[in-house]
């Protein structure tokens, strides 16, 4: 019972870690505004840009990946402690490598929920797709990078944020796919990227209408 009730709460110390609102706490401080009334009412660093300027933005985009990066970080050393206490005694069925990935899986989704939904802003935030490639970076590099490159190429050629995060998305889903991963990560990365897609959703209504705003307008 330990063993669970610990788990749990490696879970929620991902979704709080995720549930940081960098790009409320910009607002607030560097303006005294809540960002969630200006622009596209999003946390996320996009809307920080348009609202704040290139610098916050910058920190906020920063911060959101380390958000990622810490979650994943993080259970791949909570996890395998665990193991080691005489006080914990995981099942016997219960590989631990195999505990392990399947706990990484859920400490990324719980952290790319905290962004979305924080518990510190009444369960509103961001888009989540920087934090899910934090997520990504931590867990295969390779699949980050290749989110990444996409999501750079679209941005520098259309000008769309949403679009490259849409598409690195979808990016990500193939290439954990393609590549040698566990089926934790591959599961994790196709309900990530799909959550990520899904938050997009107005945005993908402005783009089928040509109204979705670019970069630089």
């Amino acid at each position: 019972m330990i063993f669970w009730i610990a788990g749990v709460a490696g879970l929620a110390i991902a979704y709080l870690l995720g549930s940081t609102p960098t790009g409320y706490l910009a607002g607030k401080l560097l303006r005294g505004i809540d960002i969630r009334q200006h622009g596209s009412k999003s946390t996320g660093a996009t809307n920080v840009l348009r609202t704040l300027g290139k610098w916050p933005a910058l920190a906020v985009l920063l911060v959101d990946v380390l958000k990622g990066v810490a979650a994943i970080l993080f259970a791949r050393w909570f996890y395998p402690w665990l193991y080691t206490l005489p006080s914990v005694t995981p099942p016997a069925a219960l590989d631990p490598q195999t505990c392990v990935s399947w706990a990484v899986c859920l400490t990324g989704l719980a952290a790319l929920l905290g962004h979305g939904r924080s518990i510190w802003l009444n369960f509103t935030g961001g888009k989540s797709a920087a934090t899910g490639l934090g997520v990504l970076l931590a867990m295969s590099w390779p699949v980050g990078l290749g989110a990444a490159a996409v999501f750079g190429a679209v941005v520098a050629v259309f000008r769309i944020v949403s679009l490259g995060s849409m598409l690195a998305a979808l990016t990500a889903i193939v290439l954990v796919c393609g590549l040698e991963q566990p089926l934790p990560y591959r599961l994790l990365v196709i309900a990530g990227g799909i959550y990520v897609i899904v938050r997009h959703r107005a945005n993908i209504q402005r783009l089928l209408a040509g109204t979705e705003a670019r970069l630089g307008h």
